[in-house]
Protein backbone atom coordinates (compact mmCIF):
# COMPACT_ATOMS: atom_id res chain seq x y z
CA UNK A 1 0.00 0.00 0.00
CA UNK A 2 1.44 3.35 -1.10
CA UNK A 3 2.85 6.15 1.84
CA UNK A 4 0.61 9.08 3.03
CA UNK A 5 1.63 12.28 4.18
CA UNK A 6 -1.40 13.05 6.73
CA UNK A 7 -4.87 11.11 7.82
CA UNK A 8 -6.71 13.62 5.04
CA UNK A 9 -4.94 12.15 2.25
CA UNK A 10 -5.43 8.38 3.50
CA UNK A 11 -9.25 9.26 3.97
CA UNK A 12 -9.80 10.64 0.35
CA UNK A 13 -7.16 7.63 -0.79
CA UNK A 14 -9.56 5.08 0.90
CA UNK A 15 -12.69 6.96 -0.83
CA UNK A 16 -11.41 6.85 -4.34
CA UNK A 17 -10.64 3.10 -4.14
CA UNK A 18 -14.12 2.33 -2.40
CA UNK A 19 -15.70 4.14 -5.36
CA UNK A 20 -13.99 2.42 -8.23
CA UNK A 21 -15.70 -0.74 -7.16
CA UNK A 22 -18.70 0.01 -4.87
CA UNK A 23 -21.13 2.89 -6.15
CA UNK A 24 -22.94 3.26 -3.06
CA UNK A 25 -20.09 5.24 -1.53
CA UNK A 26 -21.16 8.85 -1.66
CA UNK A 27 -19.23 11.88 0.33
CA UNK A 28 -20.70 14.72 2.02
CA UNK A 29 -19.22 17.94 2.47
CA UNK A 30 -19.92 21.05 4.86
CA UNK A 31 -17.77 22.91 3.21
CA UNK A 32 -14.46 20.79 3.93
CA UNK A 33 -14.20 19.01 0.49
CA UNK A 34 -10.24 21.17 -0.05
CA UNK A 35 -9.79 20.58 3.77
CA UNK A 36 -10.38 16.99 3.63
CA UNK A 37 -7.93 16.58 1.04
CA UNK A 38 -11.10 15.03 -1.09
CA UNK A 39 -11.12 17.51 -3.86
CA UNK A 40 -10.34 14.70 -6.55
CA UNK A 41 -12.99 12.39 -5.68
CA UNK A 42 -15.75 15.75 -5.72
CA UNK A 43 -14.15 15.94 -9.95
CA UNK A 44 -14.10 12.03 -10.10
CA UNK A 45 -17.82 11.24 -9.37
CA UNK A 46 -19.49 14.70 -9.01
CA UNK A 47 -22.67 12.92 -8.80
CA UNK A 48 -21.58 11.13 -6.22
CA UNK A 49 -20.90 14.30 -3.68
CA UNK A 50 -22.91 16.71 -1.99
CA UNK A 51 -21.91 20.17 -0.95
CA UNK A 52 -23.93 21.26 2.00
CA UNK A 53 -21.89 24.38 2.91
CA UNK A 54 -20.77 25.23 6.10
CA UNK A 55 -23.96 23.29 7.88
CA UNK A 56 -22.99 19.73 9.79
CA UNK A 57 -26.35 19.42 10.83
CA UNK A 58 -27.52 19.55 7.22
CA UNK A 59 -24.34 17.30 6.46
CA UNK A 60 -25.38 14.57 8.88
CA UNK A 61 -29.29 14.67 7.59
CA UNK A 62 -28.72 14.34 3.95
CA UNK A 63 -26.26 11.46 5.26
CA UNK A 64 -29.30 10.05 6.85
CA UNK A 65 -31.36 10.11 3.91
CA UNK A 66 -28.67 8.75 1.76
CA UNK A 67 -28.24 5.22 4.35
CA UNK A 68 -32.35 5.07 4.73
CA UNK A 69 -31.99 4.62 0.81
CA UNK A 70 -29.28 1.83 0.49
CA UNK A 71 -26.42 4.02 -0.19
CA UNK A 72 -22.93 4.63 2.28
CA UNK A 73 -22.57 8.44 3.19
CA UNK A 74 -19.10 9.46 4.32
CA UNK A 75 -19.66 12.51 6.28
CA UNK A 76 -15.68 14.21 6.66
CA UNK A 77 -15.05 17.51 8.61
CA UNK A 78 -13.86 18.78 11.70
CA UNK A 79 -14.50 16.28 14.53
CA UNK A 80 -15.80 19.36 16.90
CA UNK A 81 -18.20 20.62 14.54
CA UNK A 82 -19.55 17.13 13.61
CA UNK A 83 -20.00 16.20 16.86
CA UNK A 84 -21.17 19.30 19.07
CA UNK A 85 -23.30 21.09 16.11
CA UNK A 86 -24.45 18.00 14.92
CA UNK A 87 -24.55 16.17 18.15
CA UNK A 88 -29.10 16.06 18.09
CA UNK A 89 -28.78 15.00 14.25
CA UNK A 90 -26.05 12.08 14.87
CA UNK A 91 -28.34 11.33 18.01
CA UNK A 92 -31.97 10.62 16.66
CA UNK A 93 -31.35 10.40 12.60
CA UNK A 94 -28.45 8.19 13.05
CA UNK A 95 -27.93 6.27 16.08
CA UNK A 96 -31.54 6.33 16.73
CA UNK A 97 -32.43 4.24 13.55
CA UNK A 98 -29.20 2.47 13.42
CA UNK A 99 -28.69 4.38 9.85
CA UNK A 100 -25.63 2.56 8.02
CA UNK A 101 -24.01 6.38 7.93
CA UNK A 102 -19.99 6.80 8.56
CA UNK A 103 -18.90 10.10 9.95
CA UNK A 104 -15.49 11.42 10.11
CA UNK A 105 -13.49 13.69 12.16
CA UNK A 106 -10.25 15.09 11.82
CA UNK A 107 -7.98 17.77 14.13
CA UNK A 108 -9.32 15.48 17.11
CA UNK A 109 -7.50 15.74 20.52
CA UNK A 110 -4.95 18.83 21.91
CA UNK A 111 -2.59 18.23 19.21
CA UNK A 112 -4.76 18.43 16.32
CA UNK A 113 -5.58 22.25 16.69
CA UNK A 114 -2.64 23.01 17.97
CA UNK A 115 -2.42 26.25 15.53
CA UNK A 116 -6.25 27.53 15.94
CA UNK A 117 -6.29 26.67 19.67
CA UNK A 118 -9.08 25.61 21.80
CA UNK A 119 -11.67 26.70 19.09
CA UNK A 120 -10.23 23.98 16.55
CA UNK A 121 -9.24 21.77 19.62
CA UNK A 122 -11.76 18.82 19.74
CA UNK A 123 -11.00 16.67 23.29
CA UNK A 124 -14.71 15.85 23.59
CA UNK A 125 -16.10 14.01 20.95
CA UNK A 126 -15.51 10.67 21.92
CA UNK A 127 -17.47 11.32 25.23
CA UNK A 128 -20.55 12.56 22.69
CA UNK A 129 -20.89 9.94 20.74
CA UNK A 130 -20.07 7.35 23.34
CA UNK A 131 -23.37 8.40 24.78
CA UNK A 132 -25.36 6.82 21.53
CA UNK A 133 -25.78 3.39 21.27
CA UNK A 134 -24.59 1.31 18.70
CA UNK A 135 -22.30 4.16 16.96
CA UNK A 136 -18.77 1.81 16.64
CA UNK A 137 -15.84 4.99 17.34
CA UNK A 138 -12.46 3.94 15.56
CA UNK A 139 -9.38 5.68 16.99
CA UNK A 140 -6.67 5.13 13.99
CA UNK A 141 -3.15 6.24 15.14
CA UNK A 142 -1.50 7.10 11.92
CA UNK A 143 -2.07 7.65 8.69
CA UNK A 144 -2.18 4.02 7.37
CA UNK A 145 -3.92 3.27 10.42
CA UNK A 146 -6.75 5.89 9.12
CA UNK A 147 -6.65 4.69 5.56
CA UNK A 148 -7.69 0.69 6.83
CA UNK A 149 -10.11 2.56 9.49
CA UNK A 150 -12.42 4.17 6.58
CA UNK A 151 -12.02 0.78 4.31
CA UNK A 152 -13.15 -1.12 7.70
CA UNK A 153 -16.13 1.44 8.62
CA UNK A 154 -17.87 1.00 5.12
CA UNK A 155 -17.77 -3.05 5.93
CA UNK A 156 -19.57 -2.35 8.84
CA UNK A 157 -23.18 -2.65 9.03
CA UNK A 158 -24.40 0.88 11.19
CA UNK A 159 -22.95 4.54 11.99
CA UNK A 160 -19.48 4.24 12.74
CA UNK A 161 -17.17 7.25 14.14
CA UNK A 162 -13.68 7.38 12.95
CA UNK A 163 -11.70 9.91 14.86
CA UNK A 164 -9.15 11.24 12.75
CA UNK A 165 -5.60 13.85 13.03
CA UNK A 166 -4.39 16.64 11.73
CA UNK A 167 -1.72 15.38 9.34
CA UNK A 168 1.12 16.28 11.51
CA UNK A 169 0.76 12.60 13.52
CA UNK A 170 3.22 10.53 13.75
CA UNK A 171 3.77 7.13 11.77
CA UNK A 172 3.64 3.98 14.36
CA UNK A 173 2.03 1.37 12.10
CA UNK A 174 4.10 1.68 8.74
CA UNK A 175 2.07 1.32 5.79
CA UNK A 176 0.77 -2.35 5.49
CA UNK A 177 -0.86 -3.12 8.96
CA UNK A 178 -4.08 -3.84 9.26
CA UNK A 179 -6.42 -2.38 11.22
CA UNK A 180 -7.57 -4.89 14.22
CA UNK A 181 -10.79 -6.12 13.88
CA UNK A 182 -10.43 -7.32 17.34
CA UNK A 183 -9.73 -3.50 18.83
CA UNK A 184 -6.87 -4.44 20.26
CA UNK A 185 -3.02 -4.37 19.10
CA UNK A 186 -0.06 -5.44 21.25
CA UNK A 187 2.60 -3.42 20.74
CA UNK A 188 5.34 -4.07 22.77
CA UNK A 189 5.46 -6.95 26.14
CA UNK A 190 8.15 -6.42 28.67
CA UNK A 191 6.33 -7.63 31.67
CA UNK A 192 3.36 -7.42 33.61
CA UNK A 193 4.28 -4.52 36.00
CA UNK A 194 1.32 -2.59 34.44
CA UNK A 195 -0.51 -2.58 31.23
CA UNK A 196 -0.40 0.24 28.99
CA UNK A 197 -3.70 1.14 26.77
CA UNK A 198 -3.53 4.12 24.50
CA UNK A 199 -4.56 4.99 21.08
CA UNK A 200 -4.45 7.82 18.42
CA UNK A 201 -1.65 10.51 18.25
CA UNK A 202 0.22 10.00 21.71
CA UNK A 203 0.93 6.47 20.53
CA UNK A 204 4.18 6.80 19.71
CA UNK A 205 5.07 8.58 23.19
CA UNK A 206 3.43 5.58 25.43
CA UNK A 207 5.75 3.63 23.35
CA UNK A 208 8.96 5.44 24.66
CA UNK A 209 7.19 6.03 27.85
CA UNK A 210 7.48 1.91 28.29
CA UNK A 211 11.33 2.20 27.47
CA UNK A 212 12.04 4.72 30.02
CA UNK A 213 10.11 2.06 32.53
CA UNK A 214 12.28 -0.94 31.46
CA UNK A 215 15.24 0.95 32.04
CA UNK A 216 14.08 1.55 35.48
CA UNK A 217 13.06 -2.22 36.26
CA UNK A 218 9.43 -1.63 35.38
CA UNK A 219 8.06 -3.74 32.82
CA UNK A 220 5.42 -2.69 31.07
CA UNK A 221 3.19 -4.14 28.34
CA UNK A 222 1.84 -1.95 25.71
CA UNK A 223 -1.21 -1.63 23.11
CA UNK A 224 -3.06 0.26 21.07
CA UNK A 225 -7.10 0.54 22.33
CA UNK A 226 -8.39 1.27 18.07
CA UNK A 227 -11.88 0.80 18.46
CA UNK A 228 -14.04 1.85 21.53
CA UNK A 229 -17.45 0.40 22.41
CA UNK A 230 -17.39 -2.48 19.51
CA UNK A 231 -19.42 -5.85 19.41
CA UNK A 232 -16.47 -8.14 21.09
CA UNK A 233 -13.96 -6.71 23.62
CA UNK A 234 -12.55 -10.20 24.80
CA UNK A 235 -8.96 -9.61 23.58
CA UNK A 236 -9.07 -6.48 25.61
CA UNK A 237 -10.31 -7.90 28.66
CA UNK A 238 -7.66 -10.86 28.21
CA UNK A 239 -4.80 -8.23 28.22
CA UNK A 240 -6.58 -6.33 30.96
CA UNK A 241 -6.63 -9.76 33.19
CA UNK A 242 -3.01 -10.35 33.20
CA UNK A 243 -2.12 -7.08 34.72
CA UNK A 244 -2.52 -5.43 38.46
CA UNK A 245 -2.75 -2.24 37.17
CA UNK A 246 -3.99 -0.64 33.73
CA UNK A 247 -3.05 3.15 33.29
CA UNK A 248 -4.65 4.77 30.37
CA UNK A 249 -3.32 7.58 28.10
CA UNK A 250 -5.41 9.41 25.62
CA UNK A 251 -5.31 12.77 23.85
CA UNK A 252 -9.01 13.18 24.79
CA UNK A 253 -10.83 14.74 27.88
CA UNK A 254 -10.08 12.60 30.71
CA UNK A 255 -13.69 12.28 30.99
CA UNK A 256 -16.16 10.00 28.43
CA UNK A 257 -12.64 8.51 26.50
CA UNK A 258 -10.87 5.88 26.28
CA UNK A 259 -10.29 5.50 30.34
CA UNK A 260 -13.53 5.51 30.67
CA UNK A 261 -14.11 3.11 28.37
CA UNK A 262 -11.59 0.58 29.83
CA UNK A 263 -13.01 1.50 33.45
CA UNK A 264 -15.99 -0.35 32.48
CA UNK A 265 -14.73 -3.14 31.38
CA UNK A 266 -12.88 -3.24 34.60
CA UNK A 267 -15.81 -2.95 36.57
CA UNK A 268 -18.20 -4.86 34.76
CA UNK A 269 -16.23 -7.89 33.98
CA UNK A 270 -12.98 -7.95 36.71
CA UNK A 271 -12.32 -5.42 39.09
CA UNK A 272 -8.45 -3.96 38.48
CA UNK A 273 -6.85 -0.52 39.23
CA UNK A 274 -7.32 1.83 36.52
CA UNK A 275 -5.11 5.18 36.29
CA UNK A 276 -6.45 7.61 33.89
CA UNK A 277 -4.10 10.33 31.78
CA UNK A 278 -6.21 12.13 30.09
CA UNK A 279 -6.82 16.09 29.76
CA UNK A 280 -8.24 18.08 32.94
CA UNK A 281 -8.35 21.21 31.23
CA UNK A 282 -8.75 23.60 28.28
CA UNK A 283 -5.74 23.82 25.32
CA UNK A 284 -3.75 26.25 24.72
CA UNK A 285 -2.39 27.15 20.98
CA UNK A 286 1.28 25.94 20.16
CA UNK A 287 3.64 23.71 18.31
CA UNK A 288 1.99 19.96 18.83
CA UNK A 289 5.01 18.43 20.49
CA UNK A 290 5.44 21.34 22.92
CA UNK A 291 1.49 21.20 23.90
CA UNK A 292 2.57 17.64 24.52
CA UNK A 293 5.31 17.93 26.76
CA UNK A 294 3.06 20.75 28.30
CA UNK A 295 -0.19 18.76 29.12
CA UNK A 296 1.62 15.51 30.69
CA UNK A 297 2.09 13.51 27.60
CA UNK A 298 5.66 13.38 27.56
CA UNK A 299 7.57 10.14 27.50
CA UNK A 300 9.31 11.05 31.11
CA UNK A 301 6.07 12.12 32.52
CA UNK A 302 3.82 9.07 31.29
CA UNK A 303 6.51 7.25 33.12
CA UNK A 304 6.83 8.90 36.12
CA UNK A 305 3.00 8.40 36.64
CA UNK A 306 3.21 5.05 35.48
CA UNK A 307 5.91 4.42 38.28
CA UNK A 308 3.69 6.64 41.24
CA UNK A 309 0.39 4.57 40.69
CA UNK A 310 2.75 1.71 41.40
CA UNK A 311 3.23 2.87 44.67
CA UNK A 312 -0.08 3.87 44.91
CA UNK A 313 -1.59 0.23 44.97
Amino acid sequence: MRAFSGSREAFAAALLDMAEYDERVMVISADSLKAMRAVPFGEQYPNRYVECGIAEQCAVDVAAGMASCGLIPFVGTYCGFLTMRACEQLRTFIGYTHLNAKFVGFNAGLLGGEREGVTHQFYEDIGIVATMPGIQIFTPADPAQCYHAIRMAAEVEGPVYVRAGSGREVSVYGNDAPFATSGITVWKRYGTDALLLSNGFVLDRVLAAAELLSQREIHVTVADINILYGDDASEILREMAAANLVVTVEDHNINGGLGSYISKLACENRPVRVHRIALTSYGESGPANELADAYGFSPEAIAQAVAAARTQQ
